[in-house]
């Protein structure tokens, strides 16, 4: 990867963000393998989570949530989507949109017009680690980055997972 090129650094410099790239074997990019692997806390690694309205036409938002919740879809979502029916995008849906890989979803570099919301978790940890856009690298960086993105923060906007 030549990551001159790459439009997800590309935002990272353009906003200033301090950040750290963290290379990735692809088979290993899920956050779960992917914190097992590398030795990374599941409390500090986020999943950004497309989503969008059931009816044309279509709304869509990104939500970033600790990996240790779950996104409301159901309720928070729905409300802030001002729709009935909201469910997780479709890969097809997430690639068109975006230009992202599944796995690798990013809040840097969305297409305008698509809101991100940050659960107010994420902001209760001193680093987090986002997806990169692709399999291939996540970034490391403090939470209030999301908030130089455009990233708006909600709260409880995911809940814990009972475990």
């Amino acid at each position: 990867m030549y990551m001159g090129a790459d439009p997800v650094l590309q935002t990272l410099a353009r906003l200033g963000i301090e950040h750290e790239i963290i290379l990735v074997d692809p088979a290993l990019a899920d956050t779960a393998l992917f914190c097992q692997h590398y030795g990374y806390p599941l409390e500090q690694s986020a999943n950004t989570i497309l989503v969008a309205s059931k009816k044309e036409p279509k709304a869509y938002a990104a939500c970033v949530v600790l990996a240790t919740t779950k996104l409301d879809v159901n309720r928070r979502v729905r409300e802030l989507l001002g729709v009935k029916r909201a469910s997780f995008a479709t890969a097809d849906e997430m690639r068109t949109l975006t230009g992202m890989e599944v796995g690798g979803l990013t809040p840097f570099g969305l297409p305008e017009g698509v809101p991100l919301w940050v659960d107010g978790r994420v902001f209760a940890v001193d680093w987090v680690i986002v997806g990169g856009g692709g399999r291939d690298y996540k970034v490391k960086l403090a939470p209030q980055a999301l908030l130089a993105a455009g990233g708006k923060s909600i709260e409880d906007l995911a809940a814990p997972i009972a475990g």
